[in-house]
């Protein structure tokens, strides 16, 4: 049975505007002169990885924070984060002068965990995801009487990541469509109701990640014949009821939820016009093409709006802007070094490739040689002998090549088989580029 959607208002979301007025940015829409090209629709980035903390989360941090009385206030807070709203919320604490405990996954990104030390905030690493981190924080609220801060699930936190609907409102009046990332629920249904209160018209899609999407692998509220598309029966948006999902190892950790909380997924189901999902491969080719073409350091979570764009799981309008939401930047930078291995490989500008060739001086350099004149870069090299099927007298050659992209990749490969180079059908075992 569906429930009755929350009354959160844009009046709502304007008051917190001027609670947190002092304390966060405005952030810079831009122009995605790239993603524009290959759509071929006028597209637009929300930057909230410039954001203080190098999150959206300080919106509805600090709009909370501002909500507690002197009481709440001494007795301390408690939240439970995969790093952004943690950061938020232990900035905030800090300009209140309260104590701030902060309950984290054990994997959580190092970038993160040393953020919120760094600030101030008192960390708790906690074995599993988001989901368990969060029981073992409300275990402690409870336990010691300290107030507990919800990274979503409270209507604080909703109004105030909706101020990102307000400034897309005034500084792209002309917005038609809005695509946000979609995690706990409040970021998406904050920005739909601000952005369907000043741009009637407008549509907002949600972008999960497809390792965790408990809303559902997608989700329109209405078709082109005006008939309801539905998820799979055991999604949250299907049931109308929170219902937790699979969840596997992905570079979206921010949007990572399990499950979506009981106040923000009817909000969800109410504001929001789809949802849809993207691959890590995805996002991390996303994230490789910001920080290329926009100068844009975004984390896996901050940059699967643009994934779904690219990837066409989101179609931009003809006419009127396209804004997409990037809302974060927090990543460390062995997660990024990682991103970008993953992202060329999906786009077709990284690739492994494995040979079988004689075993004498000069059997390598001519190979390189082949390699050199046709413009690409190796990234590694690897000798193997043993272990795997060879002749006597061979060696085993994996090249890890760095391309101009897929057609450049079969122009290398090509220039190759011509000189009559032995190419194996996988890497050695063993291998790791």
């Amino acid at each position: 049975m569906k429930r009755a959607t929350p009354q959160i208002t844009v009046d709502q979301v304007e008051q917190a505007r001027g609670r947190i007025a002092d304390f966060a940015r405005l952030t810079p829409l831009l122009p995605a002169r790239e993603v524009s090209r290959r759509t071929g629709a006028e597209v637009t980035v929300k930057a909230e990885c410039l954001q203080r903390t190098g999150s959206f989360k300080v919106r509805g941090a600090f709009n909370t924070l501002a909500t507690l009385g002197r009481d709440e206030l001494a007795s301390g807070v408690v939240t439970a984060s995969a790093g952004n709203h943690a950061q938020a919320v232990v900035a905030a604490a800090k300009h209140a002068g309260a104590a701030a405990d902060v309950f984290m996954p054990a994997d959580a990104p190092l970038a993160k965990v040393a953020a919120v030390r760094r600030r101030g905030g008192e960390v708790h690493l906690v074995d599993g995801s988001f989901d368990e981190a969060l029981d073992a924080a409300q275990d402690w609220a409870r336990e010691r009487g300290a107030t507990f801060m919800p990274a979503f699930d409270h209507p604080a936190v909703v109004a105030g990541q909706g101020t990102i609907g307000l400034e897309i409102a005034e500084q792209a009046p002309n917005t038609r469509l809005v695509v946000v990332p979609l995690g706990g629920g409040a970021l998406a249904s904050g920005i739909a109701i601000a952005v369907k209160a000043r741009l009637p018209g407008c549509r907002v899609v949600g972008v999960q990640a497809e390792a965790c999407a408990p809303y559902g692998e997608h989700f329109s509220r209405l078709d082109d014949a005006g008939a309801r598309l539905r998820p799979s029966p055991s999604t949250s948006l299907e049931a109308h009821r929170p219902i937790g999902a699979r969840s596997a190892v992905t570079i979206c950790d921010g949007i990572a939820i399990k499950r979506p909380g009981d106040l923000t997924l009817p909000l969800v189901e109410r504001w929001v016009d789809e949802v849809v999902t993207v691959s890590d491969d995805e996002a991390a080719e996303a994230m490789v093409l910001l920080l290329e073409r926009s100068k844009l350091v975004t984390e896996g979570a901050g940059a699967v709006g643009v994934a779904a764009v690219l990837a066409g799981r989101v179609t931009p309008p003809a006419e009127g802007e396209t804004c997409v939401i990037l809302s974060g930047g927090n990543v460390d930078a062995t997660r990024l070094a990682e991103c970008i291995a993953m992202g060329e490989t999906a786009a077709g500008r990284r690739m492994v490739v494995s040979f079988a060739m004689p075993d004498r001086p000069g059997a390598l350099a001519g190979l390189l040689r082949i390699v050199a004149e046709c413009g690409a870069n190796v990234i590694d090299v690897e000798h193997l002998r043993e272990g795997i099927d060879l002749h006597v007298g061979e060696t085993a050659i994996t090249l890890v090549l760095q391309t101009k992209g897929r057609d450049h990749s079969a122009e290398v490969l090509a220039a190759i088989d011509a000189e009559g180079f032995a190419r194996r059908a996988q890497p050695p075992p063993g291998f790791a580029s």
